[in-house]
């Protein structure tokens, strides 16, 4: 059985690509990951900035919540027009090159690259977090599971959207419905108590008071929070994922994610406040995350902690996939503009774009591993990003508006203008208040991504311009046949596969051997007896053998020095150079033998001219056993 079929599945077909489209319900697992997933993460990253106020810093959890969420539920209109506006998907990228043109096209898509890569990378950290937070024994090794998960999700993504689909639901549903039964259960309790409950189980005490609160330490804290946010424009970005009618789907799945995000937002710091949970150092012993505190006040350290505990560890690991969803389709479409390899828009066995992912997958784990798996130490690398290419898109949808002035235009262009006025400020609330803290890394990250971009679409258009041809073919050039060159070691059936086959292509065979101990009379003796005697029989010019000495034992110099200078001393002709090549039967087996002539290939390639080919001439093990 073929490993691959076992790890991601047989190929599917072209013409089976709409089996392979979803409806909401596999749409929220697969977009929806990452923007339900930061209700976990959102809020501990602005509560452990609040960390030197003490309890103190508490009390501030909730109005900030809520200015998040006011800035989530305008994003949120913006991008169901951009849905309607932009159905073949790309979301911010498209947005901003169609209307605010190629530059500004180029900086949302590096802005949301580095958002994508950092999605994945946060997502995975959040979920280790939450599993060390549960079982601190497991703290020295959080990289070594982060990079396990990583792979896992890697694998799925590879298995194709649909099989993605199915495996993340349940988590999904699970994250979501513990969660809603813990706010839910919360909110009884608090109802029940007075406004004062007691936690069921004993929560860690408060850390000291140690700063004053101040405008500053209050931005920096709505800065982290915004991290909630990212994940919003996945589904804008993936519209051709869902089946028809797919804007309508598209929408649903998107109104569901906010509406969901929304509530655990403002439950989770309702709930907060009320029991006075404060965050807990991470990476430090004893660490907690905010929502393991939540659920044991109000539930205790049960068989639903555990349960509750574990559906964020799977919900926050595989909220990477949003990013391995939407990465590999905006790679496509950059690539589809000549900004990055052509390879980047060619679909895989399961319908998925391989490479896309695969480049996700390297580069989320370089992050891991260098940043040690902390989601703390991601955060601040986060947000820039993606409120970057928000900013970008609702520009772009004003303008696109005030092009079309389409049925009720003006009342949509003015949710557009509000939200790129808003996710405007926020990026530069965030870029300065994160800056120090490590924001200036994605400043340098997407500056560098644009020159990646406008190098690779420079050398595409070169070679456009150096291959365009206009000419009619040369048969002037082709009177002659071609010089064939067929290097060979022994006589053996590889070789005389090679003769035959050179034979065939020209009546000049030169076939070279190169005999570093200088004693090549057995091939001689062999090549007068398997080979001159036939030919001559036949009324044909034999191959001349050519033998190269080589004092320093070097193999392709001599051949490649050799064909070099016939190709100078033939102007007019072309060279062929045949290489015989043993097919193994087993794929090991092809380890056991040296590649010279794979090798040789390669030099030729690269030290060669227009007028020197190379062929193979394969010899299969297998056909012969």
């Amino acid at each position: 059985m073929n490993i691959l079929d076992v790890l991601v599945g047989k190929p599917i077909a072209t013409s089976d690509e709409r089996a392979e489209q979803v409806g909401p319900l596999q749409g929220i697992p697969i977009f929806g990951l990452d923007g339900l997933s930061s209700a976990a993460y959102g809020p501990e990253a602005a509560l452990s900035l609040l960390i030197p106020l003490g309890l103190l810093g508490v009390r501030y959890i909730v109005p900030i919540s809520a200015a998040i969420i006011t800035l989530l539920v305008i994003v949120y209109f913006s991008y169901r027009q951009t849905i309607a506006a932009y159905p073949s998907g790309g979301g911010s990228y498209t947005v901003a090159r169609f209307n605010l043109g190629a530059q500004a096209g180029l900086l949302a898509a590096a802005a949301l690259l580095a958002d994508y890569i950092l999605t994945a990378a946060v997502g995975i950290s959040a979920g280790v977090g939450a599993l060390v937070s549960a079982v601190p024994s497991l703290l020295p090794h959080t990289v070594s599971l982060c990079v396990g998960i990583l792979i896992v999700i890697t694998i799925l993504n590879l298995r194709g959207v649909r099989d993605a689909g199915l495996a993340f639901a349940l988590p999904t549903y699970l994250f979501v419905g513990t969660l809603l039964i813990t706010i839910g259960g919360g909110i009884l309790r608090v109802a029940l108590s007075g406004g004062h409950p007691t936690p069921a189980a004993p929560l860690p005490p408060p850390p000291p008071m140690v700063a004053a609160v101040s405008f500053w330490l209050l931005l920096k804290v709505f800065a982290s929070g915004c991290t909630a946010l990212t994940g919003v424009e996945a589904v804008s970005n993936g519209v051709k994922a869902f089946r028809e009618p797919a804007v309508k789907n598209a929408r649903t799945t998107l109104t569901v994610i906010i509406f969901l995000l929304a509530v655990m937002l403002a439950g989770i710091s309702y709930l907060v406040r009320i029991y006075g949970i404060a965050a807990t150092d991470p990476g430090q012993p004893g660490y907690q995350s905010v929502l393991s505190m939540l659920v044991a006040a109000v539930f205790g350290k049960g068989i639903f902690y555990y349960l509750t505990v574990g559906s964020i560890l799977l919900v926050l690991s595989l909220s990477a996939n949003t990013a391995f969803a939407d990465f590999p389709r905006l790679c496509k479409a950059i690539a589809q503009n000549n900004y990055l390899p052509h390879v980047f828009g060619y679909r895989g066995r399961r319908l998925v774009y391989t490479y896309g992912i695969a480049v996700l997958a390297v580069l989320c784990g370089g992050l891991l591993i260098l940043f040690g798996g902390v989601t703390d130490r991601l955060i601040p690398l986060y947000a820039v990003g993606a409120f970057l290419a928000f900013t970008l898109s609702q520009a772009g949808m004003v303008m696109h508006w005030l092009k079309n002035r389409e049925s009720g235009w003006l009342k949509i262009a003015l949710v557009n203008g509000l939200g790129a006025f808003v996710t405007g400020v926020t990026t530069v609330v965030v870029l300065v208040a994160k800056f120090l803290d490590g924001a200036w890394i994605t400043l340098l990250f997407i500056p560098g991504t644009i020159f990646l971009f406008v190098v690779v679409r420079r050398h595409y258009h070169h070679v456009k311009m150096l291959t365009s041809c206009r000419c009619a073919v040369d048969t002037a050039s082709i009177a002659k046949p071609p010089i064939a060159v067929i290097a060979i070691d022994r006589w053996s059936n590889i070789s005389r596969r090679g003769i035959e086959f050179a034979a065939r292509l020209s009546p000049d065979v030169i076939a070279l051997h190169v005999d570093p101990n200088a004693h090549p009379e057995p091939l001689q003796d062999d090549w007068e007896r398997y080979v001159d005697a036939p030919f001559r029989a036949a009324g044909r010019e034999p191959p001349k053998l050519d033998v190269l000495d080589s004092p320093y034992r070097f193999v392709i110099i001599p051949i490649v020095q050799f064909v070099l200078e016939l190709s100078r001393k033939n102007p007019d002709r072309s060279i062929v150079v045949v290489i015989p090549e043993l097919v193994e039967d087993r794929w090991y087996e092809y380890f056991l033998h040296n590649q010279r002539g794979r090798m040789l290939e390669w030099v030729l390639l690269a030290r060669g001219n227009e007028r020197i080919f190379t062929v193979s001439a394969p010899w299969y093990a297998g056909e012969h056993t």
